[in-house]
């Protein structure tokens, strides 16, 4: 019976890889260098083999009948790319089109961290009001950030579900840069009267489209809160956003 290479890796026999991938002068292929660390993380030795030019790429495809590079060949069978390697060593492969929470999570995680942070920094303490406040100012900040990177993709996602965007399509172009100039505002603690009423505004019918398209419409949607190439789903974390405005400007009015 022929001992395949996951057998034989078992077995203790040695573990050998070939990786063909592109290093050239002016581009050199991330995914041939990540797939040739996963290997030698593996307990692989890699025969690291090169392909420098265009000329050497074409004729590696036509010769193997492959459409991309790295390809890794591992006991004399072609494993594939970087992809394939990593479901051939029983690793999980990212889903570019899954839905994830991860880049909300990172953003509060960051926005939450900066807050202590500069908190400490003035009153040597991480744990302060004004801490908290830095933090819902900062999260606007950095959210209007990832909107303002395409605002035409932010826009055309937001006009699936806002209700003040389908009716007065400027505002879902208006959206992002409101939110911003708010959180920037509500960072340095000036002109309130501008800040207060906009994050009120904004955060207050964001939270009524987000309430009525996920909790009484029973859509399901992608989030633009973090860009409109966000695999975000709409719901709770959305909604949480828009809360967080609609608190800070309730707390800034009360503090007045």
């Amino acid at each position: 019976m022929a001992t395949t290479p996951a057998a034989a890796a078992r077995a203790g026999h040695p573990k050998r890889a070939t990786i063909h991938r592109m290093v050239m002068d002016k581009h050199v292929c991330p995914w041939g260098v990540k797939a040739k660390d996963l290997l030698r993380r593996a307990g692989y030795e890699v025969d690291d083999r090169w392909l420098t030019t265009r000329e050497e790429v074409d004729a590696f495809k036509a010769q193997h009948g492959v459409a991309t590079t790295p390809q890794i060949f591992i006991g004399g069978e072609r494993i594939g790319g970087h992809d394939d390697l990593r479901r051939w060593l029983g690793k999980s492969v990212r889903d570019p089109k899954a839905v994830t929470y991860r880049p909300v999570v990172a953003i509060f995680a960051m926005t939450a961290a900066m807050a202590a942070a500069t908190s400490q920094a003035v009153f040597g303490t991480p744990f302060t009001i004004r801490a908290a406040e830095w933090f819902i100012a900062f999260s606007m900040a950095v959210l209007a950030l990832m909107k303002l990177r395409d605002v035409d993709s932010f826009a055309t996602m937001f006009l699936g579900y806002d209700l003040l965007a389908k009716r007065w399509l400027p505002y879902a172009y208006i959206y992002p840069f409101a939110e911003g100039l708010a959180g920037v505002l509500m960072i340095a603690m000036v002109l309130n009267w501008l800040s207060t009423p906009l994050a009120l505004f904004i955060g207050t019918v964001g939270a009524v489209s987000v309430f009525k398209a996920v909790y009484i419409d029973r859509r399901e949607l992608k989030c633009a809160c973090v860009g409109g190439d966000s695999n975000v789903p709409l719901g709770f974390i959305s909604l949480t956003e828009n809360v967080m405005m609609v608190a800070m400007a309730l707390w800034m009015i009360a503090r007045m």
